[in-house]
């Protein structure tokens, strides 16, 4: 019997094309973000996670199959053991456009420039405060001055485009949101505001009572720094704003008020190997 013929991309049944992998390297994290996941949490036993080589598998053939972007993410990439062999190694791929990370930062000043010398075309590092002390409260873990430390070995390795993603909620640091523009706007970097996902298991707050809408805080930014529709896409969900005074860009992630399924070009792959066709859905 003959062996079928594979098809040259991947099309969903709605014909959108996908483009774009998001490939888990880890569940493990340093931070425990109020948003992201419980205080104490259990996290895979290390015989069920892929090793390195299996990810770099899965990637290439997604790669052959059209994917020209892959996402390294989390849980927190940068705490799994040798994750630079695996940078490299995708690092090579020829039809691989864009290889991009996912990072809360804090080792970024340690690992910027060999992920940059690796490979790794661009960067999002979460930010979503500039007081030391909510910060700490909002990761549970989490040290401001290390991941500000990393925001700026970012800058220094060069990568083209770094973006800030800041999940803001209301009544706990809604109160910062120009503060991360002006901050942004210094360093010559994107920022994008995302509206808190219902992903992950926590007990810390209500998201009904938390939620912040992103038509709230463009209204906001707009009085001071007047926004204007770009049109512009890093191949992500990003809707982003330019100011007439600077080069950075704010950005608007909205998966409740404006809903952004009709333009979804993405799959995730978990660290254990399942494939989700939804990043908003723990269907495998």
């Amino acid at each position: 019997m003959s062996k079928p013929i594979s098809p040259s991309s991947l099309t969903d049944r709605f014909d959108r094309r996908v483009d774009y992998l998001r490939l888990s390297v880890t569940d493990r994290c340093d931070f425990r973000c109020v948003y992201c996941m419980a205080e104490d949490m259990t996290f895979l036993p290390r015989s069920q996670i892929l090793s390195l080589e299996q990810l770099y598998d899965v990637a290439a053939a997604f790669v052959g199959l059209g994917v020209s972007k892959i996402r390294l993410t989390g849980g927190e990439p940068l705490v799994r053991n040798n994750l630079m062999s695996l940078v490299e190694r995708l690092g090579q791929l020829d039809d691989l456009k864009q290889l991009h990370l996912t990072t809360n930062g804090a080792q970024l000043d340690k690992y910027a420039k060999p992920l940059k010398a690796a490979g790794l075309t661009g960067i999002n590092i979460s930010l979503d405060s500039l007081n030391a002390e909510r910060f700490r409260q909002l990761t549970r873990t989490g040290d401001l001055q290390k991941v500000l430390r990393g925001i700026d070995a970012a800058i220094d390795a060069g990568f083209s485009r770094i973006k800030l993603n800041a999940v803001i909620l209301k009544g706990r640091n809604d109160d910062e949101v120009l503060t991360l523009v002006e901050f942004a706007r210094a360093k010559g970097i994107d920022i994008s505001f995302i509206e808190e996902m219902p992903l992950g298991i926590i007990d810390e707050h209500s998201r009904a009572l938390s939620f912040c809408s992103s038509d709230e805080l463009r209204d906001l930014i707009d009085t001071r720094y007047p926004l204007s529709p770009s049109g512009e896409s890093t191949g992500g969900p990003s809707t982003y704003y330019r100011m007439v005074d600077s080069s950075s860009r704010v950005g608007f992630i909205s998966p409740h008020s404006h809903n952004f399924c009709h333009l979804c070009n993405r799959v995730r792959v978990t660290v254990e190997g399942r494939l989700l066709l939804c990043l908003g859905n723990e269907h495998s």
